[in-house]
């Protein structure tokens, strides 16, 4: 059995509790392979020269991760800059909010050669090599221009954007052509595989060779579309399990004689969090019997809090939730609230469990995993109702779902009435098709299909 080597930016530890549900299953096919987990190491080194890491090992059973070290400048350069200010932005529509400093890319494209030249001394003939995320685009063509040949496949978490949009990145043609040295290409879905398509006829000039196969810059590479699913069976033990109990009942005292409305996001600006609550403020408007009834809860979690634009939108954020109580809130009863900070994860399946409606409105989502946790958090017998934006790579799988354009407020908000009022039946009938299909497209589906398509794809370099 060829052993399975994992690279993603962070590693963590599959067999910890904290490792989410992602590590869990890639820790799965890393262990039965006794495989290697590579990545930065977290670990900055302030006055480090450029280009240069201190490479750590270390056993977590059968699976060894090795971890790097990045100098100040490369991190913040590699992380902060290229990925966090050019691609993140961009490839989530966001033009305005991109910075296409020239040093960025320049940090980028070393920090990609010094994870080349500290992995492949610690590869094997036999390996099969995974790549996550935007990070690490370029890391196939650095390995393959030091003679790699091992089966690389590249899995990209978040959405892809439109050919017109890409070409806004000064160096969109070097980081495509880059992605042509994988031999599989991993999307989250099928709009990201069109988009990619797209681009590959009209800006590299390429063929669609059929069977989700395609050709440019002299290479061939498989692109098809794999949505990341959760561990359904993990997410319901966690939902009767002691924590998430407390926290359910907790909320159903607190909350007796109210519905509540639950949003959990990073504090993103891609996560659409004002316009959710704008839309909030319509349905209290236009709909009075939800006043001293309807609780919206939002937890952002702190993100990225050093860039500027995360700034604004917690400014933006608190200045609604505070003119909405302001407005609309009782002495008894506040229409929001909103928490900045982590909560638990062993307690978020009780309080999805407790909410009537879970909003989940991106502007712009490679998948959205919480809209499937949601899912799966919920009683059989009395299920609450998914709103979803359509931009969302969820929404591609999730039609039962009540799906909104999260620009439109007033639309938005009469979405979020219609869940609200939507009959027993319907409900149970909607979450039973919904259950059945992040089941039949579990964590472990997506592993394993992406796995398989990796060692049948045809191979041009071994």
């Amino acid at each position: 059995m060829s052993r399975l080597v994992v690279v993603s930016n962070r590693v963590a530890d599959p067999r910890k509790p904290a490792a989410g549900g992602l590590a869990v299953a890639l820790g799965e096919s890393l262990q039965q392979t006794g495989g290697m987990w590579f990545g930065w190491s977290g670990t900055i080194i302030e006055d480090g020269p450029t280009g240069e890491g201190e490479l750590h090992k270390q056993q977590a059973g059968k699976v060894t991760l090795a971890t790097l070290d990045l100098s100040r400048e490369d991190h913040d350069s590699y992380y902060l800059g290229y990925s966090n200010k050019v691609l993140w932005p961009v490839f989530h529509d966001r033009l305005d909010l991109a910075n296409f400093d020239a040093g960025f890319i320049t940090g980028y494209r070393r920090a990609n050669q010094l994870f080349a030249r500290k992995l492949l001394p610690l590869l094997r003939d036999d390996d099969i090599i995974w790549v996550h995320d935007y990070h690490l685009i370029p890391l196939a063509a650095e390995l393959r221009a030091m003679g790699c040949k091992q089966r690389i496949g590249f899995f990209l978490h978040i959405p892809l954007p439109p050919q017109i949009i890409m070409a806004a990145i000064p160096q969109h043609e070097w980081l495509m052509r880059s992605l042509f040295a994988y031999d599989l290409i991993g999307f989250q879905a099928q709009q990201d595989v069109q988009h990619f398509e797209r681009y590959v006829l009209n800006e590299a000039h390429g063929q669609a060779l059929g069977n989700d196969m395609f050709r440019a810059w002299n290479n061939t590479v498989r692109a098809s579309a794999f949505p990341i699913g959760i561990d359904v069976d993990e997410f319901v033990a966690l939902t009767h399990a002691k924590e998430a109990r407390d926290m359910y009942d907790t909320m159903k005292k607190e909350y007796s004689t109210r519905r509540l409305l639950l949003g959990i996001d990073r504090l993103d600006y891609s996560k659409g969090i004002p316009n959710r609550v704008r839309a909030f403020r319509e349905l209290l408007a236009n709909y009075p019997e939800n006043r001293r009834s309807a609780t919206l809860i939002q937890i952002a979690s702190p993100t990225r809090e050093t860039v500027d634009a995360y700034g604004d939108i917690r400014r933006e954020l608190e200045s609604l939730c505070g003119a909405i109580n302001g407005d609309y809130g009782e002495l008894d009863w506040m229409p929001v609230r909103y928490i900045h900070r982590m909560v638990a994860r062993k307690r978020v399946p009780g309080l999805c469990r407790a909410a009537a409606v879970g909003l989940v409105t991106p502007l712009r989502d490679g998948m959205n995993l919480v809209a499937k946790e949601y899912v799966a958090a919920q009683d059989p017998a009395d299920p609450g109702v998914l709103v979803l934006s359509r931009f969302a790579g969820a929404a591609e799988q999730l039609k039962e779902a009540l799906l909104v354009n999260p620009y439109d407020t007033h639309g938005t908000a009469e979405t979020i009435q219609q869940a609200l009022q939507m009959p027993l039946d319907e409900r149970k009938s909607r979450h039973q098709r919904l259950l059945q299909r992040i089941r039949e497209h579990d964590v472990h589906w997506w592993r394993e299909t992406f796995l398989e398509a990796l060692k049948e794809v045809p191979s041009e370099r071994s």
